[in-house]
């Protein structure tokens, strides 16, 4: 397996005769990557930890095309115009999204160390249908005349396939702007690439500032979590970097309690923070990874609650347009009155706490 990340990237699993290094491929994987006009492929390290003879596998079904991919039912046409808000009349640069008043999701590159099948920026990033210009420059300078933003979310793509160079140049840029006050990196090369974690990126983007970097990975699955995983983020971590996790719900992948369960304890045993699980977002051709909505809260509460650490316990969430959603019901309220409120724990034991007035 070739190690270093350079070498990885120019080496991506992306082609049938590749992959068949790896895996038997099944008779419907082989039809999608031949029929499907879709960006596919991941590093040789990812690819090496698929299942060899099991099409069901979870880091198969996230890296492979499907064909299930043609039927969309549920998905939203011109999702992503319509999730990062880009039919307004504000004007900004294409590499600009925005939800929230006083923060910005920064795009900065189109390309990825895995092209999930899941992805929200599917349109834009594995089927390729959307077109949009990121200019890191024009980003910048709209980000600088913009006193109100104080937290840039740098995404992609992938922004850690940037060169150690870029990097320190962009975070050094926005460090620059008095009205920045943190950084947040989303990546996946974390789980995908973690060979991609050197001293010359704890260099570029880590280190004690006023202004702090923030990564946020995504892991679906136990099985993606690997040695080289905890160095890397042990890595991060020595350089000033604190690493959190947002999980996508998945059918077929993390929807079973066992599952949800030992990510979640893996993920702290690697020192990676869960944050949030989110609900498959209405992208276009991913019908095959939908759960009922109530199922990830059915997760938390069934799995996690009183099962583990309460720092293991992520919030459920949808991503919209107008920002994410909480989608946790009170599971635990049971009853109320004047005089108090009955609560129930995990294993169904009830007790009371007064009900206190305003």
């Amino acid at each position: 397996m070739t190690e270093h990340w350079t070498e990885q990237m120019k080496n991506q699993v992306n082609t049938l005769e590749e992959l068949t290094k790896y895996i038997n491929v099944s008779d419907g994987e082989r039809e999608a990557i031949e029929t499907l006009k879709t960006k596919w492929g991941t590093s040789p390290y990812f690819a090496s930890l698929m299942d060899k003879n099991d099409p069901n596998c979870p880091i198969r079904r996230q890296v492979i095309p499907s064909l299930e991919e043609q039927t969309n039912t549920y998905g939203m046409d011109n999702y992503l115009v319509w999730k990062e808000n880009r039919a307004t009349e504000e004007i900004r640069p294409d590499s600009i999204a925005r939800q929230y008043h006083d923060r910005i999701a920064f795009t900065v590159v189109q390309v990825c160390g895995i092209y999930c099948r899941h992805c929200f920026r599917k349109e834009l990033v594995v089927d390729q249908d959307l077109q949009l210009n990121f200019d890191v420059e024009e980003g910048l300078a709209w980000i600088a005349e913009h006193p109100e933003i104080r937290d840039v979310l740098i995404t992609g793509g992938d922004p850690l396939l940037l060169s150690d160079e870029k990097l320190a140049y962009l975070i050094g840029r926005l460090r620059e702007m008095p009205h920045i006050q943190m950084i947040r990196i989303g990546s996946r090369l974390p789980i995908v690439l973690p060979q991609r974690v050197t001293e010359g990126l704890k260099k570029a983007i880590g280190g004690y500032h006023r202004v702090p970097v923030w990564i946020n990975t995504q892991c679906n699955h136990p099985k993606e979590i690997t040695e080289k995983t905890a160095q890397a983020i042990y890595e991060l971590m020595s350089c000033g970097i604190n690493v959190g996790n947002q999980a996508v719900l998945l059918k077929g992948i993390n929807d079973d309690v066992d599952t949800f369960r030992e990510l979640h304890q893996k993920l702290l045993r690697t020192r990676i923070r869960p944050y949030y699980v989110f609900y498959c977002e209405p992208a276009p051709g991913i019908d095959h990874f939908r759960t009922p909505v109530e199922k990830g809260a059915e997760l938390i509460r069934d799995g996690l609650r009183g099962h583990t650490t309460g720092l293991a316990q992520p919030m459920y969430v949808l991503a919209t347009k107008i920002g994410k959603i909480p989608l946790m019901p009170d599971y635990y309220i049971t009853d109320k009155n004047q005089k108090e409120y009955t609560v129930r724990n995990y294993k169904g034991e009830t007790t009371t706490i007064p009900n206190v007035p305003e």
